[in-house]
């Protein structure tokens, strides 16, 4: 049954309000612990028993951090670092060339120098190269270094990491492993087919910050001090939010804790580019999801590979700066060469049809560097698994975004180990591939037949999932900073969507080309502002804006607005429905 009797909303979709062991859930949490109905929804949806509801809200690293040794290789890994760091052993670090690769190599780095040590980073090309560790590579690392470590990738490199013969190699890494593992001193990575999966929620900083971990522990059992691996946290709640981990167990408190240190301002590296994205209030979970995060990895895009990882590593104030307006410039160049592939390729896939189990699409020339961002707005456009490829001389590069509850990484390795692709793997929820063009047809008709045996094609695209009621006289600052106690929110942990019922629009104005701003309340009461993005790239912009007295049904996620110092509440307006009279 909708909510509110909501069947079609002005962005075509049904709402679909809490279900009602939910709500039951929600009221126990509210009796016991005090909290209001609008926290005690997150928490329920969240299966937070109520003896369990306040201390949830402040998890803590403490509590939450797993022994490392309970991944395979761990002790292993950390033991043979150490020797190389101990010995003077070269080192180098091959990392992914996005910025959860990007951050752990960082923590790599930075560990290292306040340790009087440095390594060589190696990040390949995502064009000449492509993803993970290649032959090449391996062996001309091999030739002059001891050690090489390979992190957020590494994990089917059997081949590559054979080539370096003469040089030890580890495996730092969270992408899905098959039955073999590659010839390496060390494969430490949750996504291993023989570990338990308890923590296969970690992206590679994660791992790597483990490692950092256990380092510290053997430094102690000799009687020596190790960095200070708190104030790193800043780089692995980046990694957390960009490589969009679920944000569930100690992920939470990477991120809480994470945020906290980079409202210090230590790290120069993430200071400027939050200068130069204009951040001028104190981080969270979204400004490094779709502020800092994007121009980190528009390096490894459109630029040069290593660029977010230097500027994550660097302790000097005028290289990162030089940096930072690098990676910002070049983010720019990238959006706008993403608009013009978004356009073809949601053109293309809308003729397909968007509601089968894998909405795809394939264009001569789109650029390697953003199929994977258009595969997101795909998956956003359609509710399904999608992925976008580009062709060149007659073989495809693509990337693929899964949604909740759908395992996009499995399949594609499956596909590979069938001969439908040159190349592929990832994890649950984001993947990569390489096809022939030739079989480009067959081997997404093969991928489709896969993820409908998952329910894919049975996902409510035009569903809409709400949390409950809100009034505007309740949205207050002080409910705000509570809910978002109950993050951070983001993959896994979707930040709560409020409904306010019956809202007359008291003030409406065009922002910009396609944004919208409005306010909203009841008779003899004080309004409440809004603002809608895109909201004139669909119906609601206009629907909204001349709304001719009419009332409506407002949903969206509440956000605390800053200007000049004083705080307010707005709601990031997501969808509406006109009232039936």
């Amino acid at each position: 049954m909708s909510f509110l009797g909501v069947e079609q909303s002005l962005t075509g979709r049904r709402w679909i309000g809490p279900p009602v062991e939910i709500a039951r859930a929600a009221e126990a949490i509210a009796q016991q612990s005090g909290l209001p109905d609008a926290v005690a929804q997150v928490l329920a949806r969240r299966a937070v028993p109520p003896a369990e509801a306040k201390g949830y809200l402040t998890p803590s690293l403490r509590d939450l951090l797993p022994d490392p040794h309970v991944l395979k290789d761990m002790e292993k890994a950390a033991t043979r670092f150490l020797h190389a760091v101990q010995h003077k052993e070269k080192i180098a670090i091959f990392a992914d060339y996005d910025v959860d690769g990007g951050a752990s190599a960082a923590l790599l780095l930075v560990w290292l120098r306040q340790m009087g040590r440095q390594a060589t980073l190696y990040i390949p090309d995502r064009i000449d190269e492509g993803y993970g560790p290649n032959e090449e590579a391996m062996a001309d690392l091999a030739r002059t270094h001891d050690l090489i470590v390979c992190v957020d990738c590494g994990t089917l490199s059997h081949g590559p990491i054979a080539a370096a013969v003469s040089a030890d190699v580890m495996v730092l890494d969270h992408h899905l492993g098959t039955e073999t593992l590659p010839d390496a001193c060390a494969v430490v990575n949750p996504n291993r087919q023989d570990e338990t999966g308890d923590l296969a929620h970690l992206c590679a900083a994660g791992v790597v910050f483990l490692m950092l971990v256990e380092l510290g522990r053997q430094l102690r059992s000799a009687g020596q001090s190790g960095p200070d691996l708190m104030g790193m946290l800043d780089l692995v709640a980046l990694a957390t939010v960009a490589d969009v981990a679920p944000l569930v167990g100690v992920n939470r408190a990477f991120v809480r804790q994470g945020l906290r240190v980079m409202a210090r301002r230590a790290r120069v590296g993430l200071a400027a580019l939050s200068d130069v994205a204009r951040m001028d209030t104190a981080p969270t979970a979204y400004h490094l999801g779709f502020l800092l995060g994007p121009r980190v990895n528009a390096g490894g895009r459109i630029g040069t590979a290593d660029l977010g990882a230097r500027l994550l590593a660097t302790d000097d104030p005028h290289e990162a700066t030089a940096l930072a307006e690098r990676l910002d410039a070049l983010n720019t160049e990238r959006r706008d060469i993403e608009a013009s592939v978004r356009a073809a390729a949601l053109a293309q896939a809308e003729t397909r049809g968007l509601d089968k189990a894998l909405v795809w699409a394939a264009g001569p020339g789109w650029h390697p560097g953003v199929v994977g961002i258009v595969a997101s707005r795909l998956k956003e456009a359609s509710g399904r698994p999608s992925i976008v490829i580009g062709l060149e001389d007659g073989i495809g590069k693509g990337s693929g975004r899964s949604i909740s509850g759908i395992d996009l990484g499995q399949p594609i390795q499956r596909l590979t180990s069938e001969g439908y692709l040159l190349k592929g793997g990832g994890h649950k929820m984001a993947a990569g591939l390489t096809v022939g063009e030739d079989k480009l047809e067959e081997a997404m008709a093969r991928l489709t037949e896969l993820l409908e045996k998952q329910g894919a094609h049975l996902a409510g695209a035009a569903d809409l999932k709400l949390d409950g009621l809100l009034m505007p006289a309740a949205a207050t600052v002080e409910l705000s900073e509570l809910i978002e106690q109950a993050g951070p929110f983001g993959a896994s942990a979707p930040a709560p969507r409020y409904v306010f019922a019956d809202m007359a629009i008291r003030f409406a104005k065009r922002v910009g080309d396609s944004h919208l701003k409005i306010s909203f309340g009841e008779q003899g009461s004080p309004p409440l502002d809004a603002i809608c993005f895109g909201a004139f790239d669909g119906p609601l912009g206009a629907a909204l804006e001349n709304h001719g007295g009419a009332h409506f049904h407002l949903a969206g996620r509440l956000d605390i607005n800053t200007w000049r110092g004083r705080q307010s509440v707005q709601l990031r307006l997501e969808d509406a429905a006109p009232v039936a009279r």
